[in-house]
């Protein structure tokens, strides 16, 4: 199975972290107890600016729930299209060679879904087979690419691909002044990733380098639904996010990661390029200080989030565009994707660079 492509779609409109928070600044001017705080939440997301589905000024007009959605449901094909094109034009494929097609997302909802929306764009086969996905929220992107993985094992001369689309922005809630609250509209973003994933077969015959994904892994955390995560009702999505998010990466992932590695008889130092997911500053201290990295070993997550701001589940796709641009040191080094989300849970695939074989 081979990681063969991964491209990246942003909106037009960016803005540099001032400019947001002086916009929230004028939205919450009844709320002094939450303007004077804005600057340094804002400031300790290490975020130097975002992608915004919408114009700045569009922020604060009080939409609907459908409404909000009706502009995810717009966004997300135009970012998704262009995407999911540019990853199958980087490896000479067309939609038509596609045989699957993943669709994650966790600040929107459709039915029909993004993937049948893409499909009627596109010109997707009429038997590609189709699998949307909502809920998996930041490790939505590792567990992509883990289940096009599981879907190409199983179809080793098929295509699939992964496209992943956040507007975090539209869910944007007005009325919450929760610490919690102020924080997500400080550290999320949005944008969109797509990953072409190559059964080996066919690899072969196209002759792919690139990544070949050696094993992957699910973990999950009982009893530790409140976490993080969304609180749905007649406005939208509520944001949930515990203080105990950055404990429980410390915690939690490495004891996961190192039982994975060893059942690849494989250890943390066998690894030569990391791809986590930045969930924030906090989390990804935390995710470096658990596994006994360096800055330099994340310096892909610090970057993505610096620029972007957390992208739920493109995030950690985003990360692995920039080590695939990278390259390895040499053909055979190992590289491990690691991501958390709601559950509380996290996702693991270890990759090994390969050159490309003859046709």
């Amino acid at each position: 199975m081979r990681v063969a492509s991964v491209a990246r779609a942003f909106p037009e409109h960016r803005y540099e972290q001032a400019e947001i928070a002086a916009k929230l600044g004028e939205l919450w001017v009844d709320h002094p107890p939450v303007t004077s705080r804005l600057d340094t939440l804002h400031t300790n997301t290490r975020v130097e600016g975002r992608y915004l589905a919408l114009p700045l000024e569009a922020y604060g007009e009080g939409w609907t729930f459908g409404e909000s959605n009706d502009h995810w449901i717009r966004v997300s094909q135009e970012l998704g299209e262009r995407a999911v094109s540019e990853a199958l034009a980087k490896v000479g494929l067309r939609p038509q060679d596609v045989d699957a097609i993943i669709a994650m997302s966790i600040t929107g909802v459709a039915s029909p879904s993004l993937d049948a929306r893409l499909a009627n764009r596109m010109g997707f086969r009429p038997d590609v087979k189709r699998m949307p996905i909502f809920g998996l929220g930041c490790v939505g992107g590792a567990a992509g690419v883990a289940r096009a993985a599981d879907y190409v094992k199983a179809y080793p001369d098929q295509v699939a691909v992964l496209i992943s689309v956040e507007l975090c922005s539209l869910t944007f809630q007005l009325g919450d002044t929760s610490v919690a609250n102020l924080i997500s509209c400080g550290l999320f973003g949005d944008g969109a990733a797509a990953v072409v994933v190559v059964g080996e077969e066919r690899a072969k015959r196209m002759g792919l380098g690139g990544l070949r994904v050696l094993d992957t892994r699910s973990i999950f955390y009982p009893d530790t639904e409140e976490v993080m995560g969304w609180t749905i009702g007649e406005r939208g999505f509520d944001i949930v996010l515990s203080p105990a998010v950055p404990t429980i990466a410390q915690e939690r992932l490495a004891p996961g990661v190192d039982e994975f590695l060893a059942s690849n008889g494989r250890e943390r130092g066998d690894i030569s390029s990391w791809v986590c997911h930045p969930g924030g500053p906090k989390v990804l201290e935390a995710m470096r200080v658990g596994l006994g990295l360096t800055d330099h070993d994340v310096r892909h997550a610090w970057a993505a989030l610096a620029e972007q701001g957390n992208l739920s589940s493109a995030s950690v796709l985003m990360v692995l565009h920039s080590v695939m641009e990278e390259g390895p040191a040499s053909v055979g080094d190992l590289c491990l994707m690691v991501a958390m989300g709601p559950a509380f849970c996290s996702e693991a695939v270890l990759l090994e660079w390969c050159e490309a074989s003859a046709s």
